[in-house]
């Protein structure tokens, strides 16, 4: 097992690869993981890198001190509101909606499969993060929670979005004018959570997933993740036409043929993403 240290450009921003596997880890405890003007442009930066990255796999989202992300920081959107008027307006939205499609949508869009990692609250702009990767699993601590009711704000980073695509509008409606907070049982019943884990043993969980899923070969992941997003948003001609030229896309692939070689020879295969 090899590990390689990701220089993010920020302490608030860790990062790692080991064995095809890269770990993004939220660092601002003291804030329980906010996402600020420091950390926010180096995890926009390293989505794009890891994905860029050959030897990355799969990519695990997570944060420190037992918080996957409260959201955004709220002293620095005080700061941000100073002065007020049309024009300070309409250059924030442009700003905001920047950021949105550089992390909540980098993350759905992202052509490796994506876990996120919850020891702990995952919160507004945070909840959105976590439901933006295509898996989640919770340690005991961790949950879901809108937060935006409670400070007087509608919602960010595509939650809404999200979360009604994966439970239903009035459920989600409920869940964000309630403010309610998703613990691990009642998300692993809609289908929010893939895995709950004890606190101790969610990293290990989690990794271990990833690997597995790693050692696939990472053109079928990326089809079968293009494949499993569109037909979200399609009918079933549609998405059985993108699924006829993914599949032979991929049985004329090298990783096929090496695929297939394996299976003969009763041997594991060697994926290179060919």
């Amino acid at each position: 097992m090899t590990t390689r240290t990701l220089d993010t450009g920020t302490e608030m921003l860790l990062g790692s690869v080991t064995d095809g596997v890269a770990t993004l880890t939220l660092n601002n405890p003291s804030k329980r993981n906010a996402l600020g003007d420091e950390m926010t442009p180096a995890l926009r930066r390293m989505l794009l890198e890891t994905e860029a990255d050959p030897e990355v796999r799969v990519l695990i989202l997570t944060g420190t001190d037992g918080a996957f992300c409260a959201g955004g920081d709220i002293s620095s959107m005080g700061g941000a509101l100073a002065g007020g008027g049309a024009p300070i307006a309409d250059d924030m939205i442009r700003r905001l909606r920047e950021a949105q499609n550089t992390a909540s949508l980098r993350l759905y869009e992202y052509s490796k499969p994506t876990i996120a990692a919850l020891p702990g609250p995952a919160a507004g702009a945070g909840m959105s993060l976590a439901l933006a990767c295509d898996l989640r699993i919770t340690g005991q601590s961790g949950f879901l929670y809108p937060a935006f009711g409670a400070i007087g704000l509608s919602g960010d980073f595509g939650g809404s979005w999200l979360l009604s695509h994966y439970i239903g509008p009035a459920r989600a409606k409920e869940i964000y004018f309630t403010n309610h907070r998703i613990m691990p049982d009642e998300g692993m019943a809609l289908g929010l959570f893939n895995r709950v884990a004890a606190d101790d043993d969610l990293m290990t969980e989690t990794v271990n997933l990833a690997q597995q899923i790693a050692r696939y070969a990472p053109m079928a992941l990326r089809y079968m993740k293009e494949n499993h997003n569109r037909a979200r948003s399609t009918d079933l001609r549609t998405a059985m036409d993108m699924e006829a030229d993914r599949m032979i896309r991929t049985l004329l692939s090298d990783d096929h043929k090496e695929g297939a070689r394996a299976f003969m020879e009763k041997r594991k295969p060697d994926f290179r993403g060919q």
